[in-house]
């Protein structure tokens, strides 16, 4: 292709360029499997746009070997996540370069100094400053609205545990109590939802926790609550044998006494206006939940434009350092399945790590947590993966100091996209669970898209 000529013969043959990369994108992209696709997106975009900015016809060559030189790079990039991905980046490709032409098409000729500036400024920013912006604009919540999330959450527990009192004073249960990331500095993007756990008390002469792998399940993760000692103590005995199924203690019965009980029987209206705010259930769901609504401050009695808190009231059982939680969603189609939260012991592993060498892993997990939120292909990456890959990342990488914040997150995208690959992201306490079962062929295929573009530009993910 001859570039020597007019500018705009330059730019008439860089559009050729793209046109045959796209039209042989199979050909070209086949070999270095959805690494090679996903950073290609990158590398045509990066190509068009430094052909727009080329003041000359020999910075237009220039600038496209260097374009040329990033899709050669990439040969030893990771295969296929799955075998239907390819496509489907191919389309990413295509769309994105399109875009990218139409963009460039529509830009002014003369920009005003103000844009240009804010420009520059974004352009020179490190990796390492974008995610200390990121982690303080999106990740960080502001402590008033922690604090008023909190007090809201607080008054709701203590309306709950004065009525269960009074309704149902002969029910053994412990001190309930706020939980989760709420209360641990582990929220992200808004303090929009808490949980209230709610600790049920059992008799230890006539209960046994029997571990997943115990079990007819074989689940590491789904433990059972068997009543023992019927010969002795019949049933009747203790409160929470009206619950059993067989001779087990169903998660999903008590649930459903928690919602007939709490959900549907308080007056929540007349607990919204002591409260000034709106108070609803949440009913049909999987679990218990209230739907929080502030009122405006004028007094008129609307609503107010802030978003709405949910609050979660999470029936539990605790037996020295094992925590399970009544959650059907999780253990599901066993009504008998508790579910082991394993969420104290990584809480409280990351503390540990991070006061031991002044690290920054509770701040990874933070802004992964909130990159995964905000981006639609990596919104089922809940925060269990996330924080397990950090503590998987920890036995391996010792550096963790606040410098070293870029490094870490590339490194996390790397590892995650290995355990996509696999299939496989062992619990860092339970090995045998696999904390990425409940992911689809498709969801996997359309996160490893997401990943593998950010393997060559990283800020994809904090925009």
């Amino acid at each position: 292709m001859n570039f020597q000529g007019s500018r705009r013969r330059g730019e008439d043959g860089i559009a050729m360029v793209i046109d045959f990369l796209l039209s042989n994108a199979r050909l070209v992209l086949g070999v270095g499997g959805a690494a090679m696709l996903g950073i290609a997106t990158l590398a045509v975009k990066r190509l068009i746009e430094r052909a727009g900015r080329a003041a000359d016809d020999e910075k237009v060559e220039q600038k496209m070997a260097e374009s040329w030189e990033e899709l050669s790079l990439v040969s030893a990039s990771p295969t296929l996540i799955k075998k239907g991905i390819e496509g489907a980046v191919m389309k990413h490709v295509a769309k994105a370069a399109r875009q990218q032409k139409d963009d460039l098409c529509q830009q002014p000729q003369v920009s005003k100094p103000e844009s240009n500036s804010k420009r520059l400024q974004l352009c020179v920013l490190s990796l390492q400053e974008r995610l200390q912006q990121y982690y303080h604009a999106r990740a960080a919540l502001a402590p008033r609205e922690v604090l008023r999330a909190q007090s809201l959450a607080l008054d709701i527990c203590a309306e709950i545990q004065a009525f269960l009192h009074s309704r149902h004073p002969d029910m053994p249960l412990g001190e309930m109590s706020l939980g989760g990331s709420l209360l641990d500095d582990l929220q992200v993007v808004s303090a929009d939802h808490a949980c209230l756990l709610v600790p049920l008390q059992l008799e230890a002469s006539l209960w046994r926790l029997i571990p997943g792998e115990e079990t007819l399940l074989t689940h590491p993760l789904h433990w059972m609550v068997r009543r023992v000692n019927l010969e002795y103590f019949p049933r009747g005995r203790s409160y929470w044998d009206r619950h059993l199924v067989g001779c087990y203690l169903s998660a999903e019965a008590v649930l459903n006494m928690f919602s007939k009980s709490v959900m549907e029987t308080i007056n929540w209206p007349s607990i919204g206006s002591t409260m000034d705010c709106d108070v609803r259930p949440v009913l049909g769901g999987p679990d218990l939940r209230l739907e929080i609504r502030p009122r405006n401050e004028d007094g008129g009695g609307a609503e107010s434009s802030d978003p709405p808190l949910f609050i979660a009231m999470l029936p539990l059982l605790r037996q020295e350092d094992v925590v399970l939680t009544a959650q059907p969603d999780l253990t599901s189609p066993w009504v008998n399945a508790w579910h082991l939260s394993l969420y104290p012991w990584e809480t409280q592993r990351l503390a540990q790590l991070d006061a031991a060498d002044d690290g920054c892993r509770r701040r990874s997990l933070k802004i992964l947590k909130a990159v995964c939120r905000l981006n639609p292909a990596l919104r089922l990456l809940e925060a269990a993966p996330l924080a397990n890959l950090i503590l998987h990342l920890s036995d391996s990488e010792g550096d963790w100091s606040e410098t070293s914040l870029h490094a870490r997150f590339q490194q996390c995208i790397t590892e995650l996209i290995g355990y996509l690959e696999q299939g496989v992201l062992h619990s860092y306490f339970k090995p045998a669970a696999n904390l990425l079962s409940g992911l689809s062929e498709d969801q996997v295929d359309q996160m490893g898209f997401m990943l593998y573009c950010a393997v060559s530009e990283p800020e994809i993910l904090l925009i």
